[in-house]
Protein backbone atom coordinates (compact mmCIF):
# COMPACT_ATOMS: atom_id res chain seq x y z
CA UNK A 1 0.00 0.00 0.00
CA UNK A 2 1.32 3.46 -0.85
CA UNK A 3 0.53 6.17 1.65
CA UNK A 4 0.74 9.92 1.50
CA UNK A 5 1.73 11.21 4.93
CA UNK A 6 1.25 14.80 6.10
CA UNK A 7 4.23 16.67 7.46
CA UNK A 8 4.81 20.19 8.75
CA UNK A 9 7.60 22.18 7.11
CA UNK A 10 10.18 23.26 9.69
CA UNK A 11 12.66 24.96 7.37
CA UNK A 12 13.71 25.28 3.75
CA UNK A 13 17.34 24.21 3.42
CA UNK A 14 19.32 27.26 2.32
CA UNK A 15 21.98 25.29 0.46
CA UNK A 16 19.32 23.15 -1.31
CA UNK A 17 16.14 25.20 -1.92
CA UNK A 18 14.51 22.11 -3.45
CA UNK A 19 14.67 20.44 -0.01
CA UNK A 20 12.74 21.17 3.17
CA UNK A 21 13.07 19.73 6.64
CA UNK A 22 9.69 18.46 7.79
CA UNK A 23 8.27 17.03 11.00
CA UNK A 24 6.05 13.97 10.63
CA UNK A 25 4.71 12.87 14.01
CA UNK A 26 7.99 13.83 15.69
CA UNK A 27 10.25 12.40 12.97
CA UNK A 28 12.30 15.06 11.21
CA UNK A 29 13.73 14.48 7.75
CA UNK A 30 14.54 16.25 4.51
CA UNK A 31 12.05 15.91 1.68
CA UNK A 32 12.10 17.13 -1.89
CA UNK A 33 9.70 20.02 -2.56
CA UNK A 34 10.64 20.36 -6.24
CA UNK A 35 7.24 19.06 -7.38
CA UNK A 36 5.65 22.09 -5.71
CA UNK A 37 7.49 24.49 -8.02
CA UNK A 38 5.49 27.66 -8.44
CA UNK A 39 3.90 27.32 -4.99
CA UNK A 40 5.20 29.20 -2.00
CA UNK A 41 6.40 26.77 0.69
CA UNK A 42 7.44 28.14 4.08
CA UNK A 43 7.93 26.95 7.65
CA UNK A 44 4.56 26.19 9.19
CA UNK A 45 3.07 24.91 5.92
CA UNK A 46 1.76 21.35 5.71
CA UNK A 47 2.58 19.07 2.79
CA UNK A 48 1.49 15.60 1.73
CA UNK A 49 4.59 13.38 1.38
CA UNK A 50 5.13 10.15 -0.53
CA UNK A 51 8.52 8.41 -0.90
CA UNK A 52 10.42 11.54 0.06
CA UNK A 53 8.58 13.97 -2.22
CA UNK A 54 6.03 16.61 -1.28
CA UNK A 55 3.09 16.01 -3.61
CA UNK A 56 0.90 18.93 -2.55
CA UNK A 57 0.34 21.57 0.08
CA UNK A 58 -2.53 20.90 2.46
CA UNK A 59 -4.00 22.85 5.33
CA UNK A 60 -3.66 21.86 8.97
CA UNK A 61 -7.21 20.49 9.12
CA UNK A 62 -6.54 18.20 6.16
CA UNK A 63 -3.27 17.11 7.79
CA UNK A 64 -5.03 16.28 11.05
CA UNK A 65 -7.78 14.33 9.23
CA UNK A 66 -5.20 12.40 7.18
CA UNK A 67 -3.22 11.46 10.30
CA UNK A 68 -6.40 10.28 12.07
CA UNK A 69 -7.24 8.13 9.05
CA UNK A 70 -3.72 6.71 8.81
CA UNK A 71 -3.69 5.86 12.50
CA UNK A 72 -7.03 4.10 12.07
CA UNK A 73 -5.75 1.73 9.37
CA UNK A 74 -3.17 0.24 11.69
CA UNK A 75 -0.37 -1.96 10.35
CA UNK A 76 0.21 -0.19 7.03
CA UNK A 77 0.55 3.11 8.89
CA UNK A 78 2.87 1.56 11.48
CA UNK A 79 5.08 0.10 8.72
CA UNK A 80 5.23 3.47 6.93
CA UNK A 81 6.13 5.29 10.16
CA UNK A 82 8.83 2.70 10.95
CA UNK A 83 10.36 3.25 7.50
CA UNK A 84 10.20 7.02 8.03
CA UNK A 85 11.85 6.72 11.45
CA UNK A 86 14.64 4.65 9.93
CA UNK A 87 15.46 7.58 7.65
CA UNK A 88 15.60 10.08 10.55
CA UNK A 89 18.07 12.95 10.06
CA UNK A 90 18.09 14.15 13.67
CA UNK A 91 16.92 13.09 17.10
Amino acid sequence: MCLGIPGEVIEILTDRPDLAKVDVSGVKRAINIGLLEGESVAPGDWVLIHVGFALSKIDEGEARAAMEFLESIGKAYEDEMAALAASRIEE
